[in-house]
């Protein structure tokens, strides 16, 4: 099981920027991975993935425009960068990792991935 470590949560005003680290012992050669976020009295939500196998990248509509996932090979680690932020993106981030290259209709279901962090605050407030 992959150990995942995410870091880079704090409190930001809005229209802040943002940048959260997921990182792991191990190179993410295969698989996807996702960001995903969870606030106090709301669902589980999709935030963003990247597809290993050809670097495809994945938005929500809620952060579409304001979020780049990316990838450092070198430093095993994925980034969340996140701009423009809102009162509404306050959420405990995971990263989350699944074995798989997952196709759209899985990949914002958090069912597939396999392996989850231990989150990150990030608090939006002024």
């Amino acid at each position: 099981q992959v150990q995942l470590a995410e870091s880079g949560g704090g409190w930001v005003q809005p229209g802040g920027s943002l940048r959260l680290s997921c990182s792991a012992p191990e190179r993410f050669n295969s698989g996807t991975l996702g960001w995903f976020r969870h606030a106090p009295g709301k669902e589980r939500q999709f935030v963003a993935a990247i597809r290993f196998s050809g670097s495809s990248k994945f938005y929500s509509d809620s952060v579409k425009g304001r979020a780049t996932i990316s990838r450092d090979s070198a430093r095993n680690t994925v980034y969340l960068q996140m701009t423009t932020l809102k009162p509404e993106d306050a959420a405990v981030y995971y990263c989350a990792k699944s074995s798989l290259s997952l196709i759209l209709s899985s990949i914002t279901s958090a069912a597939p991935y396999g392996a989850w962090g231990q989150g990150t605050q990030v608090t939006v407030s002024s």
